[in-house]
């Protein structure tokens, strides 16, 4: 079974993290790899990763919620 992972990296330190795209995975360890080889187009001070199943919305605008209000 594969996770599909959200991809996070930013150019230089102290730069906010930007979305820059997704991938699947069987694990953490395939997904980093992954994430480097197709995300390393571009020199990146650092690169994240996370499962798209634990990312929490905190707030949405279209809905005019917050915090699971």
């Amino acid at each position: 079974m594969s996770t599909v992972y959200e991809v996070f990296a930013r150019k230089a330190r102290g730069e906010p993290l930007r979305h820059i795209g997704w991938l699947t995975a069987p694990d953490d360890d395939l997904a980093r790899v992954y994430a480097y080889q197709m995300y390393d187009e571009e020199r990146w001070f650092d690169m994240w990763i996370a499962p798209r199943d634990r990312l929490l919305e905190v707030f949405n605008s279209d809905r005019n919620t917050a915090l699971g209000r």
